[in-house]
């Protein structure tokens, strides 16, 4: 991974749930870091190629090595919001993350 390209500033968000005045549940998003990132999204033969195995990835995003980045979270980065489907720790070297993200769009998914 190529510092230089990690140009992108983004926001790690965990969803949690808490009890609303009346005593029912809510859910939301938690920041839980920021990072410098690459955002990059997948070519159109990239993403045939992903779709043969996972039809929700249209972005892939690269950090450094976090330990504590799961599935369940998501990416804010601007305004777009970025589902993350899987976490590939490149070459298992603990050194760099590649999530495998789909897009949401006004709270949809897109593509």
């Amino acid at each position: 991974m190529q510092i230089g390209k990690l140009r992108h500033r983004i926001t790690l968000q965990q969803q949690i749930t808490q009890l609303n005045s009346y005593g029912g549940t809510i859910t939301d998003w938690q920041d839980v870091a920021t990072a410098w990132a690459e955002v990059k999204p997948l070519s159109g033969r990239e993403y045939f190629a992903a779709e043969q195995v996972q039809s929700e990835i249209t972005t892939q995003i690269w950090l450094r090595y976090r330990p504590d980045i799961q599935p369940t979270m998501r990416v804010k980065w601007g305004d777009r919001t970025f589902e993350v489907i899987s976490v590939i720790n490149h070459n298992e070297r603990n050194t760099a993350l590649q999530l495998m993200c789909k897009e949401r769009i006004n709270g949809q998914r897109h593509g």
